[in-house]
C-alpha cells in the first residue's frame, strides 16, 4: 500500500504534528512532502493561474485543501472531494504600504489590488470590499501570481495593495505595511484520489493534537514559518512578532454553507456560466464522522 503523502500549506499544524511525532504515534505511514519551497517559493509565482486550476491539474497530497469556494467548485466538477468533517479559518488582510494615500476600504475604489486568481484571496477581497463599493469598482489584479510573489511585488512598492494571509500577512505587518481592512477566509479540507478512511482520521487527530499545542504555546512554532519562505527573506523574519495564523476548526462544513458559498460565486460570475458543476452537497463532501 502506498504511503499516506502530506504536503504543508502556509500553516504551522502539519510542521508541528511531523516534529512532536504525533503522525507516526497515530500510526500513519506517510511520506512528509514539502510543496512549498523556502529555496525560491516559486510555487505560488504563476500570473492568472490560482488554487483552483492547482486542483483541476492534479494534486499530489491525499489532503490537502483551498479557500473553501474554489474546494466547492472543484468538488462539484469532480476533481475532488470536500471533506466535510473539519474547516479551518485564515486571518487574510488587505495591506498596502505605510506612506500610501489609501486610508480606508472606500480608497481603494480603483485601485489596483494583487490577488490569486479564484483563489482566497480573490473571492475574500471582492467580499470585503462589496460594502464600500460596487463590483465593477473594484480593480483586481491577477497578474503578479500567487501569495510570495505578491507579497515581495508589495514589500517593493510596484504593487499599490495586494490580499496577504499567513505568514505574509505577518511579515507585511512586522515591516510597516498597514491593513486597510480584514478578509479574513475559511478554508476546506478536500480528498485526492481514494486515501483509506482510517488514514485520514489518522491525519486529522494528528492536526487536531497539534492545534491544541499552538492555542496553549503559539510562541513556540512561530519559527516554523521559516521552512516555507523563500530564504532571501529569512534575515528580515521576526516571526517571535508573528501569529499563529489558520486555525482548524473540528466542526462540520455544512450544507448550508456550501449552498450559500455555491450561489455567491454563481452571483459574482468568478467561473464562467455553465462551468460551476451540479453545486450538489451530497455528491461533493465525503464524512467520516
Amino acid at each position: 500500500m502506498a504511503k499516506f503523502v502530506i504536503e504543508p500549506h502556509f500553516r504551522l499544524q502539519e510542521w508541528v504534528a511531523h516534529d512532536k511525532g504525533y503522525f507516526a504515534a497515530e500510526g500513519l505511514d506517510y511520506e512528509f512532502r514539502e510543496l512549498i519551497k523556502s529555496t525560491d517559493g516559486q510555487h505560488h509565482a504563476k500570473a492568472n493561474s490560482g488554487a483552483f486550476q492547482s486542483i483541476e491539474k492534479g494534486r499530489e497530497a491525499d489532503v490537502s485543501c483551498a479557500c473553501h469556494w474554489t474546494v466547492n467548485i472543484a468538488a462539484s466538477r469532480g476533481h475532488a472531494k470536500l471533506y466535510a468533517d473539519v474547516y479551518s479559518v485564515a486571518p487574510s488582510g488587505i495591506f498596502v504600504p505605510a506612506d500610501s494615500p489609501v486610508q480606508s476600504p472606500a480608497d481603494l475604489t480603483g485601485v489596483p489590488i494583487s490577488v490569486g486568481y479564484q483563489s482566497g484571496s480573490h473571492y475574500s477581497t471582492i467580499q470585503a470590499l462589496e460594502q464600500y463599493m460596487p463590483l465593477d469598482r473594484t480593480n483586481l489584479s491577477f497578474k503578479e501570481g500567487m501569495l510570495f510573489a505578491r507579497m515581495e511585488l508589495l514589500l517593493e512598492r510596484r504593487v499599490p495593495a495586494a490580499t496577504l494571509f499567513s505568514g505574509p500577512y505577518y511579515f507585511a505587518e512586522q515591516l510597516g505595511f498597514r491593513k486597510i481592512i480584514d478578509n479574513t477566509f475559511m478554508i476546506a479540507a478536500m480528498l485526492n484520489g481514494n486515501p483509506e478512511p482510517e488514514d485520514i482520521r489518522k491525519y486529522f487527530r494528528g492536526l487536531k493534537q497539534a492545534q491544541s499545542d499552538i492555542d496553549l504555546r503559539p510562541e513556540l512554532y512561530m519559527h516554523y514559518y521559516t521552512r516555507e519562505f523563500p530564504e532571501r527573506f529569512h534575515e528580515r523574519m521576526d516571526t517571535r512578532r508573528w501569529g499563529p495564523g489558520e486555525r482548524i476548526v473540528f466542526e462540520k462544513y455544512t450544507k448550508q454553507a456550501f449552498d450559500e458559498a455555491f450561489e455567491w460565486i454563481g452571483s459574482h460570475g468568478i467561473f464562467e456560466a455553465g462551468k460551476m458543476g451540479a453545486g450538489e452537497y451530497e455528491s461533493a463532501i465525503v464524512s467520516l464522522v
